[in-house]
């Protein structure tokens, strides 16, 4: 059975405690719920990918609950400082040289000789990490390849009886994956899209960011099929053909609508939820276009995904 937690500090205390022994735990942040497990434990960190499936090519973000504890685990960088300061905590992973004896289990790099972090805004998964002490891997609590999940119903939906517990905070307030960005090469380069615009991160650099075609993994969610409903999805069309149902954007009639309005905050918060929703009715899925600027990219870049011949 997964034990559904609550935020209280009782419900904090009962996820830090079930990650002490090595167990996973399902846990809000403001991107999507993370399963979290202990990084330093190799065999609940392997668990991770024993729940979702996942292939263990694919590199997982560690979850820390600042940026001095941040740099315990990897050789930091003036550009690294630049972008944490400006959006750490936050939607943001930095992707840096791994440091000697980190103490990681080294399944959660893949192999790779760094390795992705972040420090999160979510208050309740701060509060995991502080009664944790200690570095929490947390991928998107879903199956491999499947719709991110931004609720605990999601997570339950397709983990239940697989993990130990999931913490109930309502529905994520991103909505996407956090952006990711590379510092480990002579230039910083955009690895994923996500909740942070590549527009700011250029802006705080003061430079364009490269962008990685991901024909090698070096980071996570960087597969072409990913985050795909059951049915298949159809990209950019005005109109559903018969037998599709329509997922809209701005002003249209559609079964369900990312943001009438044409916000693209409120489409990102939107995105995998109402894939869920579509999923659920068995049918194909046309999806209005999405314009591609500021979260535009990361909810285009997740479509496509979706997309892609699997």
């Amino acid at each position: 059975m997964t034990e559904t937690l609550t935020p209280t500090p009782q419900g904090i205390a009962r996820a830090a405690h079930l990650l002490q022994d090595g167990a996973l735990v399902a846990l809000p942040t403001e991107t999507v719920y993370g399963l979290g497990a202990d990084a330093r434990n190799g065999e609940a960190v392997a668990g991770i990918y024993a729940a979702k499936g996942r292939p263990n090519f694919n590199p997982l973000i560690v979850h820390l609950p600042d940026v001095e504890t941040a740099k315990r685990y990897v050789e930091w960088t003036e550009e690294a400082d630049r972008l944490a300061q400006a959006f750490w905590p936050g939607a943001l992973t930095l992707v840096l040289p791994l440091k000697p004896d980190s103490g990681l289990s080294s399944l959660v790099t893949a192999g790779l000789p760094s390795l992705a972090v972040r420090v999160p805004a979510h208050p309740v998964m701060r509060q995991v990490l502080q009664a944790l002490d200690g570095p929490v891997a947390a991928p998107s609590a879903n199956p491999s390849g499947k719709i991110s999940a931004t609720t605990a119903a999601h997570v339950m939906a397709g983990l239940a009886g697989k993990i130990a517990a999931v913490m109930d905070d309502g529905a994520c307030a991103v909505g996407v994956e956090s952006t990711i960005v590379g510092l480990t090469g002579p230039r910083p380069a955009l690895l994923r899209a996500g909740g942070v615009p590549g527009e700011a991160l250029e802006a705080t650099l003061g430079r364009e960011l490269d962008i990685v075609d991901g024909a090698e993994i070096i980071a996570p969610g960087q597969l072409a099929s990913h985050y795909a409903p059951g049915a298949a999805v159809r990209l950019n069309v005005g109109q559903a053909t018969e037998g599709e149902v329509l997922l809209g954007f701005g002003q249209m009639d559609c079964d369900l609508n990312l943001s009438p309005s044409g916000d693209l905050t409120e489409a990102a918060a939107n995105l995998f939820d109402h894939l869920h929703q579509l999923d659920a009715t068995g049918r194909p899925i046309a999806v209005a276009p999405i314009p591609d600027h500021g979260l535009g990219r990361a909810i285009n870049d997740r479509l496509a995904r979706a997309a892609a011949p699997r």
